[in-house]
Parts: C-alpha cells; sequence; structure tokens
C-alpha cells in the first residue's frame, strides 16, 4: 500500500514538473520573440534616425556644395583610410557611415557667411567656427552609438594636430582619431573639388598641400598612410564620382549592431 502510495506521488510530481518545463519553455520562446522584435524595433528606429540626420547634411552640403557627393565621398574613403591604417574593420564601417555627418552643423550657419566669395572677417570667421558645436550638438543628444560617434566627428574634424584648431583648441592624440582621419579625408576631397570661391586643385597638388601640413593640422601618421595610398583612394573617389553613389551607399545596417542604452 505504502508502495503504490509513493509511486502515485512521484507520477504526480513527474506531471507537474512535465508541465512546468513546458511552461518554461513556452516563457522561454516568448522571451526570445520579445527581445527579437524590440531588436528589430530598435533598428528601424535607428535606420530611420539615420536616414533622417544623412538627409539633414546633404541638405547642410548642399548649400555648400552643387552635387552633395562630398558626403559620400567622405564616408567611404574615411572607411578605405581607416583600413590602411590598421583599425578594426567595425570601427572602420561605423566610420564610414558617422563621417558624412561631419558638417551637419553648416546647417545652422547663414549663407552670407557659408557662401561668401572672398575671405571671411573675423567676426564672419567666428561665426562660421560655430558649425562643428552645432553639429554636435544635432547628433550628440541621442543615445545609440553610431551618432555619438558622429557627434564626435562632427566636434573634432577642424581641431588641429599642434593644437591650433577650434573649437577646443586639443593638440596631438588627444583628438579623437574618427576626428582626425576625417580631417585628411576631408581636406583633401575639399581641395581637388570646385568651390564658389576657387577652381579644384589637382591631385599632385593636394598631396603636395597635405604633406606641409603633416604634423601641424593633421596627425603625421595618418598623413603618411595617406599619401601612401593615395592612388587607391583618389580611385575610389572617382568610381564614387563617376557611379553617382547615393546616401543608400553609405548605410550598410545589416551587418551592424546598433543598440540604445537599455
Amino acid at each position: 500500500m505504502e508502495a503504490k502510495m509513493t509511486t502515485a506521488q512521484d507520477d504526480g510530481e513527474n506531471c507537474f514538473s512535465d508541465a512546468a518545463n513546458r511552461q518554461m519553455q513556452r516563457l522561454v520562446a516568448d522571451f526570445g520573440r520579445m527581445y527579437r522584435e524590440r531588436n528589430e524595433a530598435l533598428q528601424e528606429v535607428a535606420r530611420a534616425h539615420h536616414d533622417a540626420l544623412l538627409r539633414l547634411a546633404r541638405a547642410a552640403e548642399l548649400r555648400d556644395d552643387d552635387t552633395g557627393v562630398h558626403i559620400v565621398r567622405i564616408g567611404h574613403i574615411a572607411e578605405l583610410l581607416a583600413l590602411k591604417l590598421g583599425e578594426r574593420p567595425q570601427f572602420a564601417q561605423h566610420l564610414r557611415q558617422a563621417a558624412p555627418m561631419h558638417d551637419i552643423g553648416k546647417i545652422g550657419i547663414p549663407d552670407n557667411v557659408l557662401k561668401k566669395p572672398g575671405s571671411l572677417t573675423p567676426e564672419e570667421r567666428a561665426v562660421m567656427n560655430e558649425h562643428p558645436k552645432i553639429g554636435a550638438d544635432i547628433l550628440g543628444r541621442s543615445r545609440i552609438p553610431l551618432f555619438q560617434l558622429a557627434a564626435e566627428v562632427a566636434l573634432a574634424h577642424h581641431e588641429r594636430w599642434d593644437g591650433s584648431g577650434y573649437p577646443s583648441k586639443l593638440a596631438g592624440e588627444a583628438i579623437p582619431l574618427s576626428g582626425r582621419i576625417v580631417a585628411v579625408v576631408d581636406f583633401c576631397d575639399a581641395l581637388t573639388m570646385d568651390r564658389c570661391y576657387r577652381p579644384a586643385f589637382d591631385d599632385d597638388q593636394a598631396l603636395k598641400m597635405l604633406r606641409e601640413q603633416r604634423g601641424r593640422a593633421f596627425d603625421p601618421r595618418i598623413v603618411d598612410a595617406y599619401i601612401e595610398h593615395a592612388q587607391e583612394l583618389f580611385a575610389l573617389r572617382d568610381r564614387i564620382n563617376a557611379d553617382q553613389l547615393g546616401l543608400s551607399a553609405l548605410t550598410g545596417f545589416a551587418d551592424l549592431q546598433l543598440q540604445v542604452d537599455a
């Protein structure tokens, strides 16, 4: 009699255990689905945010460049240069997406300053020099790491290696690497494009001018890498110009983990 009671009790415990296991499995599956849906929603928000900011960056760029393709070149060339410097592919990819927003702060600069064909007065220069802070303020309000990197680039890309840049007069390696890379890429790209106040310089002249700023405006290691790989970088530039790649070429969200703080 006692043995039968024990068996029945054991059977009851096993039934309870099996039911509990099934319930736990359902809970785990539900949490897994909720986690995936939450991440997909965050990805979609990030895509929309990134797309909006890229379009805002393009709007700012169109005020300073008739084609707006400058921001496409900056993204891809910064990525390639980062790889030539030995940086991790993930960092280079993130930089490709962040770098095009480097001048987004120009959206807040008046046309009479931004498009002035001659030299700026000290007062106008002070207004122009506000654009890194404006850009960082636009971008830095997001908790998404990509946009925080873009804010870092916007704020740092006019700092100079010798400490004479703006807005914070950072020097040497105190300047974030992202800003140091984009500064070199932006300088060379701007020299080789027509501007409202001068025609484009040829590639050799641009490299000469870059070399003159080695250790002054720019990190010597980055200048050396740019010059060493100049033909490959210029070939990428020419390919972008020929293909007229759009903003979609800068995204690549499929292999980028975008998360916000929980």
